[in-house]
């Protein structure tokens, strides 16, 4: 773990680790709504994945700058980011390539993460700046995980909650192997003409992560019987997992993503993976998504 840093707007308070620029809590007055990491289910509980999300082929492509070598989820979440602006509602954090990470992913990048509270709500960019000079390839994406049941909704079980869409649509999702490898030539339907899942640790189990594709007004809800849970809300992700860890954990992590792992029917070639935004020298992508408790 590294330095802390805490912010707020008055209602809602959120600390972010240095080391991975990783959310590590999310609380109202109500209590603590992000997962708080614990060994015996998931250590983590927010990681910031870049300059991919899930995994290669192998952990490896090949890219027009060379290999590119990277384990699942990215290398953002190994290294300290540095602060370089803070106020009492928000923080920047930044990362840039190095020799180590050009070791394993041969470009010139400048990773900036800003949390900022306003209204009850987290927002969490990524602005991703080429600082080389060369095209940049990466996807990204956030990786929140939030208890199950809600602060003060202790009686409440994990089948008891629901992902509820803005509207009713028919959701599909690709199958996944166990190296984490994407099939989406064959799909499971998980609801046809409705705005709602329950939660279940034993689909989860057997489809290993819920992938989502293109879900309608890009934001979805985790409600329990109570009517407490939170909003998150990802304009311009094209994708949406879903997954705990195993079937006793009392958490759900939703994680909008810009991309995913590689899949069967792609090649090796980095840049040609799905979702992949290509960013020309100079220039810089920014894309955020937001959590809002209630």
């Amino acid at each position: 773990m590294g330095a802390i840093t805490t912010i707020s707007d008055g209602s809602l308070t959120a600390s972010v680790d240095a080391a991975g620029a990783q959310l590590m809590s999310l609380r109202t007055d109500a209590g603590e709504y992000l997962w708080q990491g614990d060994e015996r289910f998931w250590p983590r509980r927010a990681p910031v994945l870049f300059p991919i999300v899930g995994c290669l082929r192998d952990n490896r492509a090949t890219s027009a700058q060379g290999e590119v070598s990277l384990q699942r989820h990215g290398i953002a979440r190994l290294y300290d980011h540095a602060v370089v602006a803070q106020n009492p509602s928000s923080v920047t954090y930044e990362l840039a390539s190095s020799d180590e990470t050009r070791a394993a992913y041969p470009f010139d990048f400048r990773l900036n993460m800003t949390y900022a509270v306003e209204g009850g709500a987290l927002s969490q960019t990524f602005s991703v700046t080429n600082v080389g000079d060369v095209p940049l390839p990466f996807t990204l994406g956030g990786h929140p995980a939030f208890n199950v049941p809600a602060p003060g909704c202790e009686g409440e079980a994990f089948g008891d909650y629901e992902l509820v869409f803005p509207e009713p649509w028919t959701a599909e999702v690709p199958t996944i192997d166990a190296a984490g490898l994407h099939d989406f030539s064959v799909t499971h339907e998980l609801f046809r003409d409705s705005d709602r899942l329950r939660l279940s640790h034993d689909l989860i189990a057997r489809l290993l992560t819920l992938v989502f594709v293109e879900v309608p007004g890009r934001s979805v809800r985790l409600v329990g019987p109570s009517g407490h849970g939170v909003e998150v809300s990802f304009d311009g992700f094209d994708f949406l997992g879903v997954w705990t860890s195993s079937p006793e954990a009392p958490f759900v992590a939703i994680e909008p993503w810009v991309g995913c792992a590689t899949a069967y029917d792609e090649s090796d070639v980095f840049e040609e993976k799905r979702g992949t935004i290509t960013l020309e020298p100079g220039k810089t992508c920014e894309k955020t998504f937001s959590m809002r408790p209630f």
